[in-house]
């Protein structure tokens, strides 16, 4: 009879099978949502770009009014906010202690890192396609209020490398989320990385022409930055893919692998 019912255990262990990634996925999209803290930081974006394109039309010069203008007035608070929900979608579990249930229900933790990746992109992608958007109206109002010509200086190969570049900058607090696995200590680190380290790199640049020559290599908010000024030419390209790899994929791999082995408590 033991023998029996162990073999009936085995059978029932051997069809049952891990929760679906997509399942996974939705599940972190509505925890992006679900709290209070969460829902404003969504609406933060429609706020945030509804303000911007307000204030652009309001005291931007007439001759200024061009639909570049509004993507870059709109896209700022992007680079802000997104790698804010980056942030706090990974280190949501060791916050909020809630880590253990998390990995407990899907044990494999890089499949629940994968699909706080896939929830945080799909909420970026569909941010900026907003913010694109809002430009579009926000262009045809102030043009229209101003009396001017409509200026439309964004092609869709611009829009791709805007959405890339405020994409990176999401992964970016997706890298330092992993990294630290706090919501404080994340945050801060990312505000150092996005406004200190680029004003330190500027005046080394300034004042060394050997670190000039060499920054387009080493500085990832400079190669970066041409993403949201137009198509980038090959050596970009060549400066951006070297920059991401050392200061992004390098250290999330890294990071990845301390998750997968650390202990949650």
């Amino acid at each position: 009879m033991t023998t029996i019912a162990l073999d009936t255990v085995q059978e029932e262990r051997a069809v049952v099978q891990r929760v679906p990634l997509s399942r996974v996925t939705r599940v972190e999209l509505r925890k992006m949502f679900d709290t209070r803290s969460g829902f404003w930081l969504m609406a933060s974006i429609v706020i945030a770009a509804l303000v911007s394109t307000v204030a652009t039309i309001l005291f931007a010069p007439e001759s200024d009014l061009t639909y570049y203008t509004f993507a870059k007035a709109i896209g700022f608070p992007m680079t802000v906010i997104l790698p804010m929900i980056a942030v706090l979608s990974i280190t949501g579990e060791w916050s909020q202690r809630s880590g253990l249930t998390t990995f407990t229900l899907v044990p494999h933790r890089s499949r629940v890192i994968l699909a706080k990746v896939i929830a945080s992109v799909t909420v970026g992608v569909a941010s900026m396609l907003f913010a694109l958007a809002i430009g579009v109206v926000g262009n045809l109002v102030g043009t229209t209020m101003a009396g001017t010509d409509l200026v439309w200086d964004v092609s869709v190969a611009h829009a791709v490398d805007i959405v890339i570049g405020s994409l990176l900058c999401l992964l970016t607090g997706t890298m330092l989320g992993l990294l630290f696995r706090s919501s404080p200590v994340a945050l801060v680190a990312y505000f150092v990385y996005a406004l200190l380290v680029p004003t330190v790199s500027g005046l080394l640049a300034t004042s060394q022409q050997g670190y000039r020559d060499l920054q387009p290599w080493v500085d990832l908010n400079y190669a970066q930055s041409f993403l949201f000024e137009g198509t980038l030419t090959g050596a970009q390209w060549a400066h951006l893919a070297v920059t991401v790899t050392v200061w992004l994929a390098l250290p999330a791999l890294i990071a990845l692998r301390l998750v997968t082995r650390s202990e949650v408590k």
